[in-house]
């Protein structure tokens, strides 16, 4: 699989822009980092999975998993982006050409953003069949009712990929069919029929909370078929799996990195601390954890882009992943000391940062339960 180190070393180059006082900035005031976004859009690394036709660099998943690696390996946060990655697949997938003409080419250049995914609900959580967020056909639109959680950057994007109800669960002929995905214009929608709330967390992830009171959306926004937006969204969760678990195996480096090079430079007793097994250990088993993650991610990518089940990579990559940066947080902070929790360091945010990846946008117990039933043929267990 090609390694995209050119590209790699770009994207580093940016990343420099913006070192620690800049997201030590944003963190403390919880702002977007507005500034980042932008440059990364300029540089056309937001546009990477948008074909040449459209503007983008038609990369395949693989270049985009390598770009938000090397984001989270430089200490900078993709989260503030990430999401238009990863949603990109469906509207490219399923898309109408009206669709892709009216909007990639203005996404592709950054005058758009595609950054909010409106799927999780309070009450379903990840049952994501259980959603009660309507859509009702009335005349040439669909009157949206409901309320999404979790929909991170809804504050700071043009576009939402919504997933909605629009046949009632008991009407269903599968349990997987009338779900449907709409592409909703937030530059008209908020004040007139949706509203955002921001979300206060341990983390500076612009994550809200929106409602939808009888919100109109065109029905030339629905992408693909009515009643089939359950299959679409599953197709992009593993791409969203596959390039969260990079952003992993980014942060994972990070740590493992700066851990390394303290426990060379920090002299106790007359002797670098990296000398003592107590110090060396933890570290080598992170990066052992690290590069386990790194060949799942891998794999996983190969399959994904030759068109392949690739279900099982994705989980055990996100999971293997969000396992590694948090085992190489735990083994960073421990090296310094004391200075792991000051917020000179830049470790205790990015700690802060990859904790989320065990839980969102999949927990790892959801993982294990896919793995018993999907890969071991273990009863279903819930």
């Amino acid at each position: 699989m090609h390694d995209y180190t050119d590209i790699r070393e770009e994207v580093a180059k940016l990343c420099q822009q913006f070192p620690g006082e800049y997201w030590r900035a944003k963190d403390r005031a919880r702002a977007y980092p507005t500034e980042f976004v932008t440059a990364l859009a300029e540089a056309g690394y937001l546009a990477a999975l948008i074909p040449e036709e459209f503007g983008g660099a038609g990369l395949p998943i693989s270049g985009a998993a390598a770009i938000l690696e090397e984001i989270q390996r430089q200490g900078c946060n993709g989260g503030a982006c990430h999401a238009q990655m990863y949603i990109m697949g469906t509207l490219l997938r399923h898309g109408s050409d009206a669709q892709k003409a009216e909007y990639l080419p203005r996404i592709a250049t950054g005058e758009l953003r595609l950054q909010a995914f409106g799927v999780t609900e309070p009450t379903s959580g990840t049952d994501t069949l259980a959603l009660k967020t309507t859509a009702k056909r009335d005349g040439d639109d669909y009157v949206v009712n409901g309320q999404k959680i979790w929909t991170s950057r809804a504050e700071h994007s043009d576009l939402m990929l919504l997933l909605a109800r629009t046949t009632p669960r008991e009407q269903a002929a599968k349990r997987t069919d009338g779900l449907s995905v709409f592409l909703v214009d937030m530059r008209a929608a908020v004040g007139n029929g949706l509203t955002i709330r921001p979300i206060e967390t341990m983390m500076n992830h612009s994550t809200t909370e929106v409602f939808f009171d009888n919100l109109r959306v065109p029905g030339a926004n629905l992408i693909g078929e009515e009643g089939q937006g359950f299959r679409y969204i599953l197709s992009g969760m593993n791409a969203e799996r596959l390039l969260i678990a990079a952003e992993c195996v980014g942060d994972a480096k990070w740590f493992i990195d700066k851990a390394s090079s303290y426990a060379k430079e920090r002299v106790l007793f007359n002797r670098p601390i990296g000398q003592n097994q107590g110090v060396q250990f933890p570290i080598a088993r992170a990066y052992a954890q690290m590069r386990a993650a790194e060949l799942m991610v891998q794999e996983g990518l190969r399959k994904y882009e030759a068109g392949e089940a690739v279900g099982e990579e994705a989980n055990i990559a996100k999971m293997l992943a969000a396992e590694a940066s948090w085992a190489a947080g735990e083994a960073c902070i421990q090296t310094h000391g004391g200075f792991g929790f000051a917020a000179e360091y830049d470790i205790e945010r990015k700690f802060r940062e990859t904790r989320l990846y065990q839980v969102a946008p999949i927990s790892t117990n959801m993982i294990l339960s896919f793995i018993a039933e999907h890969v071991l043929g273990l009863p279903r267990s819930y």
